[in-house]
């Protein structure tokens, strides 16, 4: 990687986004790693359609071996992009406050054996078996934005076995299979050793993971408050109110999180947002009861956790037909503010969506699985340099 580059002006302004880069990447070892950070990120500013590398370097440098440079940076570059994401964390933070960390999920849909991690799995949004890479972003929830910081590739155990696999995908010896329930708390855990401010509520869609009891009690044992979505199906048991002063009594009466979601206990009238211009605000009635989860008391040494369960409805219909149902700790907390980290959900899958069409999610080309990483990390930086100006600004007048 010695060529030498000759970058187009950017439309986004060369001096901010070269002091972004140095700081975000400022680790990387070698000036020509820093040039080519900064390319790959003017890249996915400016280059309309497709994100390929071949597209990116072509649409920012002059040079004709430029592609073949920034392809050796992504895919065979041996960078660390954890100091990355750690100061694109801190970054994020002193422009914005956070309102909450959220999971998000992805499938990226591929050709062939070849992509790391690989293999074919039932896609919900698809409504079939794809063949497909898996993996869970955290994003931090602002006002009207969630930005990704972290990420986590599902490594099928077919691939953490096979020496050649591992050979070619370029995993480091270290990296192994993990559930999709491991590699969620690996994404909290990151973020929590690496923020600067006060923990905030973790928001998390667990509604397809086998194991989200165990990862309720672990979230709880690590001192989160969160909201998760949960499966219908998940054992819960109901306890009675308490009486003034005296705690949460067990019904002992064992039910599953959607049925007791769809009758509750306690009801909640709620005015919905429109869905959109034209819409309507919408009457609804949430549903909730207090419960607690067989396979996750372990949360409170010595004692067991109550947890509040509601689910949403519509006039008179009891609770809406396969709407989500949700579980928290913060059980003491008004409807209206679970409400609205519920949105903070929507928001980060909405902003799944906007990094597919804007800012390349989805066309990374490249087979390694650090490759995989350096994408996505730089993906998330563009993603926070092009979002956050005019919100930095606004918080720059409050603060002051």
């Amino acid at each position: 990687m010695t060529a030498h580059t000759r970058t187009r002006a950017p439309a986004t302004g060369g001096t901010a986004l070269d002091e972004f880069t140095e700081r975000l990447f400022g680790h990387l070892p070698r000036a020509d790693q820093r040039r080519w950070a900064r390319v790959y990120l003017q890249g996915l500013l400016t280059t309309p359609g497709k994100k390929t590398v071949r597209r990116l370097a072509a649409s920012v440098t002059t040079s004709p071996t430029a592609s073949q440079s920034l392809q050796q940076f992504i895919n065979a570059s041996p960078w660390e992009w954890d100091p990355a994401r750690a100061e694109l964390l801190r970054w994020v933070e002193e422009r914005h406050p956070v309102h909450a960390w959220t999971i998000g999920q992805v499938c990226f849909p591929k050709r062939g054996e070849h992509s790391v991690g690989v293999h074919r799995r039932f896609d919900p949004v698809a409504g079939r078996i794809v063949n497909c890479q898996f993996g869970f972003g955290l994003f931090l929830s602002l006002d009207g934005m969630s930005v990704p910081v972290d990420w986590r590739l599902v490594l099928p155990e077919s691939w953490s076995v096979d020496p050649a696999l591992r050979r070619r995908a370029r995993i480091s010896p270290d990296v192994a299979h993990q559930s999709p329930e491991s590699l969620v708390l690996a994404l909290i855990d990151s973020t929590a050793a690496r923020t600067s401010s006060v923990r905030v509520p973790v928001v998390a869609d667990l509604s397809r993971l086998g194991s989200a009891a165990a990862l309720i009690g672990m979230l709880g044992r690590r001192g989160h408050d969160f909201l998760v979505s949960v499966p219908p199906a998940l054992t819960v048991c109901a306890a009675g109110p308490a009486h003034a002063g005296e705690p949460v009594r067990s019904t002992a009466r064992v039910t599953t999180a959607g049925e007791l979601a769809r009758r509750g206990n306690t009801s909640h009238p709620y005015t919905a947002p429109p869905a959109g211009p034209a819409g309507r605000p919408q009457r609804l009635r949430i549903h909730s009861a207090l419960v607690r989860v067989p396979g996750a008391d372990l949360a409170v040494p010595g004692g067991q956790q109550t947890y509040r369960l509601f689910g949403e409805g519509g006039p008179g219909t009891g609770a809406r037909a396969g709407g989500a149902v949700w579980l928290t700790n913060m059980s003491r907390h008004r409807m209206d503010d679970l409400l609205r980290l519920v949105r903070h959900s929507g928001r980060a899958a909405a902003t799944l969506g906007v990094l597919a069409d804007g800012f390349g999610l989805l066309d990374f080309e490249g087979r390694s699985f650090p490759g995989w990483h350096h994408h996505m990390t730089l993906m998330s930086a563009a993603y926070a340099y092009k979002g956050l100006p005019a919100r930095r600004e606004r918080w720059d007048r409050w603060a002051g």
